[in-house]
């Protein structure tokens, strides 16, 4: 009975590679949806993340199981040949263990990447908006003066007045639209 219990906990535990095999295809999967720009990638991020925790917390019984089966197996003397299904269910669940481990660090270290991907793309999006701000407050700003209906400008008593405000309007949206432009904010 007891060799049929090994055997059933070495099978069980051998369960888990394709699992971690499936769990590696999907944290690739990720890897190429954040490289490509997709948004979406934080929440598959975090919920492969949960699959591997959940792995990882199950594995980690199982690990305290197989110590205590060992401690009992020293202490009441138990055949080779069981001790030898107990080693392989042991090694088997350590490099379960390092595997999840890394899947885990690896996920960690996607979701900064994905961070820092989507700071920069909020970054860029930034100096766009902040280029048009600019480029609308430079005609604002003149209006607003042309507008505060003083009788000392000269210019409001030319016949040009009227068109050199907005010529200097256009002209300046133009000069920041592009030196914006060279500076790739635009």
């Amino acid at each position: 009975p007891a060799a049929r219990g090994y055997r059933r906990l070495d099978t069980a535990v051998d369960t888990y590679f394709p699992v971690l095999d499936g769990l590696q295809d999907d944290k690739d999967g990720i890897e190429r949806q954040v490289f490509s720009g997709d948004t979406a990638a934080a929440e598959r991020i975090y919920l492969l993340s949960q699959e591997v925790i959940d792995v990882l917390h199950t594995t980690t019984h199982l690990n305290r199981l197989t110590q205590r089966l060992g401690n009992g197996a020293t202490k009441y003397a138990i055949p080779g040949e069981l001790q030898a299904y107990l080693d392989d269910v042991t090694d088997h669940l350590t490099r379960v263990l390092a595997e999840s481990a890394e899947l885990r660090e690896a996920l960690s270290q996607i979701l900064n990447v994905n961070s820092t991907l989507v700071a920069q793309r909020q970054n860029e999006d930034m100096k766009k908006i902040s280029g048009w701000a600019a480029i609308l407050f430079a005609p604002t700003l003149i209006g607003a003066i042309y507008g505060m209906n003083f009788d000392v400008m000269p210019e409001l008593h030319w016949a040009v007045g009227y068109p050199m405000a907005l010529g200097l309007m256009l002209g300046l949206g133009i000069v920041l639209y592009t030196v914006f432009k060279k500076k790739k904010w635009m």
